[in-house]
């Protein structure tokens, strides 16, 4: 463990960025929501399946399980990839390692979320917590907790509707990002990565989905969907964000965690 972790350590420090916590003297954090028949998805894609396809004794004496999935890219905790939303963009393949991995910033604002579900978040509140706990770190990795996650797998509370289907868009309900934040991390600040607890880094009543359309230009990928933010510090954690590999992908499921130094 120790020398893949000085392996990381090295790509980090070529990417400009401070070190990751030493993994013995640190806790690491699942920020991923598991895969099952809950799992929340964009109520017009393809829900996650499984399906048995061995699961006891065999004829040879011995135990065998296997399985079939099946799902949409986008869906429980997941990358978007810059293609989604950009035409000729990055996918989710062609990411570089080192814009998956880095210190993250986690921004707090459960609190204006709690008052009003379709909250976008501003650009003062990047500079208030900029104020509070210095510059977001170069080639980091924000976080934005809106306190969306503890209502996960509850639909209805998560999306603000149980509706499913074209339909049920209009229908949607959660915070996001303000388009004018977007642009102002694009233009004033140089971040590897961002993510949510939510579905989507736009809040549910966007049409335009200018939030990805900004971030996806510019080549930074967004994580959806993410768990367990209120166990990261403002600052200081270190997060791996690795998803599968699906060639031209415009998004994939995704295994991310954080590293939180003691």
């Amino acid at each position: 463990m120790r020398r893949g972790l000085l392996a990381l350590t090295g790509l980090v420090l070529a990417c400009g960025s401070p070190p990751p916590p030493d993994p013995l003297a640190g806790t690491w954090v699942d920020l991923t929501h598991d895969f099952s028949s809950e799992t929340i998805y964009w109520p017009t894609a393809k829900p996650f399946s499984l399906e048995v396809v061995s699961e006891g004794q065999t004829p040879g004496g011995f135990y065998y399980a296997a399985n079939d999935y099946a799902a949409a890219e986008h869906g429980g905790t997941h990358l978007d990839a810059p293609i989604h939303f950009s035409e000729g963009r990055l996918t989710a393949d062609a990411i570089p390692l080192e814009r998956l991995v880095g210190p993250a910033a986690v921004v707090d604002v459960s609190a204006a979320a709690a008052a009003d579900p379709d909250h976008e978040v501003p650009v003062e509140r990047f500079l208030a917590w900029e104020r509070d706990h210095g510059p977001l770190p170069e080639g980091g990795i924000v976080l934005l907790r809106t306190g969306w996650g503890s209502r996960w797998p509850d639909r209805l509370r998560y999306l603000g509707t149980d509706r499913t289907g074209p339909d049920a868009v209009p229908h949607l309900h959660f915070p996001g990002l303000s388009p004018a934040a977007a642009r102002w991390l694009v233009a004033e600040r140089r971040i590897h990565a961002i993510g949510i607890d939510t579905p989507s880094i736009d809040r549910g009543q966007s049409t335009t989905f200018e939030s990805h359309r900004v971030l996806f230009a510019a080549d930074i990928p967004a994580f959806e969907n993410v768990a367990h933010l209120d166990r990261l510090p403002p600052r200081g954690a270190f997060v791996i964000a690795l998803p599968m590999k699906i060639r031209g992908g415009s998004g994939a499921p995704l295994r991310i965690v954080a590293l939180v130094g003691e």
